[in-house]
């Protein structure tokens, strides 16, 4: 029997003996609360598209009145008006992907092309960054304004590292897109903070006292390591990861695989006859057929030297340095002696030319010495030259 579902009628329902019973409203047809045996009461919709009948739980009661029911009621009355089933919609929002599973995709399917380095970064800021934040979030409901936010917060005290996180959150859903997961991507038009990069060097004092240190220091597998660094300007994960291998120690060359390489193809770059009397001494009482340097897990190579690292530039009075800015005093070295940006570029595998135009500065004092040769011998001829 319908009645107008009021306050008063829905405290009063009472429960049917088994199975459930469903009191519809005179006035919206289809709306109804539903009383089950045990006494729970929750508000429906029965409606009829596309030739089928369905029906639709809205709430339960007293968590929703009867007339915020009603009001929902005639909103999803109207969406099947326009031929829009609410309840296929529904379960479609259920089976929406969150933040979490794009992540999860995203871990599976790229993750594994970066280099080790990578994944070991874009893991952290997935971890601490993106799932605490939006992990339980419908990935399509996130808006520029929720990524904008994020990327506030993270500037006042880790610029680049804000800058980082949103670069990670476009290329998630950049993929996500082609997976056909989400249809846009909220990072469009994020400002990013200003960076300026990094150019430190260390002079030739600071590496005099980073090679006597290197001479006593305990951990001579880890200053060999640093002593490597310096004499190829090799990256980090490159030299620690090394086998030998890809070492001819008669031709003199160093063949590092693509999966090694940032560039992702083979790099194939020559020794110097100080980085090859390094390694001869090394093979000469190692104790690994495999990896340069390996670690006490069996199979595996050391991957940081973070601690040793500290350890050495602290007695070398060395400030400021990380193992990364060895390649950079490696590339600074082959530019005061003149080398072309051509040729630090091919040794350090760059790909791109405005990556090695950061050392262009310091090509100062060989262009001085060649505009001097210039100078002295436009000079000289001047004052040869036969008067007409």
């Amino acid at each position: 029997m319908a009645q107008r579902l009021t306050e008063t009628l829905l405290k009063n329902l009472s429960p049917p003996a088994k199975g459930n019973q469903i009191t519809y409203d005179t006035d919206l047809k289809g709306f109804g609360v539903r009383v089950t045996a045990n006494g729970a009461k929750a508000f429906v919709l029965n409606y009829r598209i596309g030739g089928q009948e369905r029906r639709l739980t809205i709430g339960g009661y007293p968590e929703w009145t009867a007339a915020a029911a009603r009001k929902e009621a005639e909103g999803y009355k109207r969406q099947v008006d326009q031929g829009v089933d609410p309840m296929a919609q529904r379960h479609e929002d259920r089976a929406a992907a969150t933040m979490a599973d794009l992540c999860d995709l995203y871990i599976k399917r790229h993750l594994p092309k970066k280099s080790p380095s990578s994944q070991k970064d874009d893991l952290a800021i997935i971890s601490k960054i993106i799932l605490p934040r939006f992990g339980k979030t419908k990935a399509a409901s996130i808006r520029y304004a929720d990524i904008e936010a994020l990327h506030h917060e993270m500037t006042t005290t880790a610029p680049y590292r804000a800058n980082r996180t949103v670069a990670l959150l476009s290329k998630i859903f950049s993929l996500a897109i082609k997976w056909e997961e989400v249809a846009e991507n909220p990072t469009k038009g994020i400002e990013r903070n200003p960076e300026h990069p990094r150019a430190r060097y260390l002079d030739r004092a600071e590496v005099e006292r980073l090679l006597a240190i290197l001479a006593t220091h305990p951990n001579q597998l880890a200053a060999n390591a640093v002593r490597l660094l310096l004499l190829t300007g090799a990256r980090r994960n490159e030299v620690l990861s090394a086998t030998w291998d890809q070492f001819d120690l008669e031709g003199g060359y160093w063949a590092k695989p693509a999966a090694s390489v940032k560039q992702k193809r083979l790099h194939r770059v020559p020794l110097s006859s100080h980085a090859l009397e390094l390694l001869r001494d090394m093979r000469s009482k190692a104790h690994s057929e495999l990896f340069l340097f390996p670690s006490s897990d069996a199979g595996k190579p050391i991957t940081d030297i973070k601690k040793s690292w500290a350890s050495i530039c602290k007695r070398a009075g060395i400030e400021g340095v990380r193992l990364h800015d060895l390649r950079h005093t490696y590339a600074s070295t082959l530019a005061s002696g003149g080398s072309s940006l051509l040729v630090i570029g091919a040794l350090l595998g760059h790909t791109q030319a405005q990556t090695t135009h950061r050392y262009s500065h310091l090509f100062d004092d060989p262009l001085r010495a060649a505009t001097e040769k210039a100078g002295a011998l436009v000079t000289t001829s001047s004052l040869t030259a036969p008067k007409l």
